[in-house]
């Protein structure tokens, strides 16, 4: 993925936010959201935890549901002007990693990448 500029500021929403392993058993409630053209459903884990999961991370299985894949929620505070590294992209946001090590979900609608030199 590379580098990315932050272009717009963004805080983190939520300070608990929902974690996923492969395979787990989660809830869907109904709830869903639009997020730049890509659907998020409303989740909780088996641990209790709720919180917004790309709708292709479900799947369904003789009438529960699962985890197709491992997934934090966790968003990453960044300020414009600020340089991370773009690991993965899914449903609009970008996962990236900040110049101390932290790691977490930016909106890809907050980003930019660096020019090539």
């Amino acid at each position: 993925m590379g580098r990315r500029h932050v272009i717009a500021d963004w805080d983190a929403t939520y300070d608990d936010p929902i974690l996923l392993s492969k395979g787990e058993e989660l809830w869907l409630t109904g709830k869903s959201a639009d997020w730049d053209g890509y659907v998020w459903v409303w989740a909780k884990n088996e641990a209790g935890q709720e919180g917004w999961i790309p709708d292709n991370l479900a799947k369904d299985v003789d009438g529960k549901t699962f985890a197709k894949t491992e997934f934090s929620a966790l968003e990453l505070t960044c300020r414009q002007g600020e340089a991370l590294h773009g690991t993965a992209e899914i449903h609009g946001w970008v996962l990236c990693k900040n110049s101390v090590g932290s790691v977490g979900w930016v909106p890809a609608r907050n980003l930019t990448r660096f020019a090539k030199a």
